[in-house]
């Protein structure tokens, strides 16, 4: 006679590590619908995603690099899931290390963008009021031409960490604490986009 216990156990092992896996394969899924339709329009106009104005103000003060700041997620777990085993949170605390290396790395990258951001408007002054003249004219092309392309590059590197940090978080977490974590990461980002709204309506009334 078959062990009912025994019999459940299996199930419940066999399905979670399913319900785990699809849940990794949906997250990576729009992710990549996410990705891909961002950058098609990144390369039109990648100065938008460095301060998008389909967000709001409040949601420009917390951006990083066209984004989320990947370190948030750690928080995100510590206030979701509690129940961590001693593996579990050996392997966070590494993926936390790597992350913190790659996103000092990319902070530092942004910050000499932001430098060349600044001296935009006068790259542009000159070209309008006709002082750039034959190689100073191509010089000037070429130095915007170059900034865009370092942003794009950027923006990729940024999004890149993002998608693997998540991938690797949930990857040591089991099927309850995947779904405790994704959703506490959809309300966190509703949460910002609402307190947004409400700080940019009232400052609209005043």
């Amino acid at each position: 006679m078959a062990d009912g216990n025994g019999s459940t156990s299996s199930i419940v092992e066999n399905f979670g590590a399913f319900f785990n896996g699809w849940l990794v394969r949906q997250e990576r899924f729009l992710e990549q619908l996410y990705s891909a339709e961002k950058f098609k329009a990144a390369r039109e106009q990648v100065l938008l995603f460095y301060s998008p104005p389909w967000l709001t103000s409040f949601e420009k003060a917390q951006l990083w690099v066209g984004g989320f700041k990947p370190f948030i997620l750690f928080k995100i777990l510590t206030n979701s899931v509690t129940e961590l085993t001693p593996e579990q949170e050996q392997a966070i605390e590494r993926v936390k290390c790597e992350t913190r290396k790659e996103e000092r790395e990319l902070t530092q990258a942004s910050a000499a963008i932001q430098e060349s951001l600044a001296a935009l408007p006068l790259l542009n002054l000159v070209r309008c009021c006709g002082r750039a003249v034959d190689g100073e004219e191509l010089e000037l092309e070429s130095a915007m031409r170059k900034l865009k392309e370092d942003m794009l590059r950027a923006l990729e590197s940024a999004d890149k960490l993002r998608g693997s940090t998540v991938r690797k978080l949930l990857q040591t977490l089991s099927p309850v604490q995947t779904v405790k974590f994704l959703a506490a990461s959809a309300e966190f980002q509703l949460a910002v986009r609402k307190w947004g709204l409400q700080k940019d309506q009232g400052r609209a009334a005043t």
